[in-house]
């Protein structure tokens, strides 16, 4: 499969993920413990695949290797907690803000910091520079991402703290993405790179959730019933990662940003036609968000452009 749509596949799965754990939250009335649900069903499934998958247990071995030689340090294993950082952040700031405007925020801090891991390089598949081409291309899609929700932004939601958390956690989101590239490069197989992601992940939202059990800000509620798909947020999440893991080491983080932000897009749109929220409908914002969207991908594709002008630095 193509890697540009590999990037934008895993933006589908983004989507579907939201809409799960969405659901999920809504029915159980606590974000954190769906948040806890979803990664560790997540981890409960990618143990039972790494039992009977010899590949995974040699990307896991590969790493610890790494690791214990000094090629990588431990903290870059720790991008799973990275993502449990942004639910976490995302629970307490979604209500604050709306879905809408915490979406253009979150973006907005995914494609600047997208800029500046391609050009350090932390990625692991070398240094990019941050050409004009790369710079239009993340603002077309900002734009684009806030044109797609504009008829759904509450002006009474906004709130400069909570628009400032939602960029924070858009980059916490691209760096994330980087170390998972860096952490593939080593294991080789990017669901091995979704085993430690789930590992760290899962365990910092169950000590979260302790924490407000303890403090009496949440207790734990047993499963609720309902639709099926709402338990897919660990399965999404799983794929999801590891298709990032693993074009983010060839295309850089921006370009996959660009093209699953589309593929989010698209999946969001679909989802709204066939299993749409209460409330929610498809309209010409969201369409026409879409298209603006593929044309942040065409300022940031080479070919398009007439030839590379993204040159790649080699690494000091």
């Amino acid at each position: 499969m193509r890697i540009d749509l590999l990037a934008a596949l895993a933006g589908v799965f983004i989507a579907i993920q939201s809409r799960a754990n969405g659901e999920l939250s809504s029915r159980i009335g606590n974000s954190l413990e769906a948040a806890l649900i979803s990664f560790g069903s997540g981890l409960v499934i990618i143990l039972l695949i790494a039992l009977f998958h010899p590949g995974i247990k040699r990307g896991v071995a590969k790493v610890a290797t790494a690791v214990r030689e000094g090629a990588i340090p431990k903290w870059r294993l720790m991008g799973g907690a990275l993502g449990g950082i942004v639910i976490a952040v995302q629970t307490q700031v979604v209500p604050l803000m709306g879905v809408a405007i915490y979406s253009v925020a979150v973006i907005s801090g995914q494609t600047a910091t997208s800029l500046i891991v391609d050009r350090i390089g932390l990625t692991g598949g070398g240094k990019k520079m941050i050409s004009r081409h790369r710079i239009v291309a993340a603002s077309l899609t900002v734009l684009a991402v806030l044109v797609s929700v504009w008829d759904r932004i509450d002006a009474k939601h906004l709130s400069f703290l909570a628009i400032a958390l939602g960029i924070l956690s858009g980059g916490v989101v691209g760096i994330q993405r980087a170390l998972n590239g860096q952490v593939n490069e080593f294991s080789g197989q990017s669901f091995s790179t979704s085993l430690f992601n789930f590992i760290t992940g899962t365990m910092l939202l169950l000590i979260l959730f302790a924490g407000s059990v303890v403090t009496r800000q949440s207790h734990l509620s047993a499963l609720p019933p309902g639709p099926w798909w709402m338990y897919l947020g660990g399965v999404t999440g799983l794929i999801y990662i590891a298709f990032s893991a693993t074009v983010v080491q060839h295309v850089g983080v921006l370009t996959f940003t660009l093209f699953s932000i589309g593929g989010q897009l698209v999946g969001s749109l679909l989802i709204d036609l066939f299993l749409p929220s209460e409330g929610v409908h498809v309209g010409v914002y969201l369409v026409t968000g879409i298209l603006m969207t593929y044309l942040g991908v065409l300022a940031n594709n080479d070919r398009a452009l007439g030839g590379s002008r993204s040159r790649r630095v080699a690494n000091d």
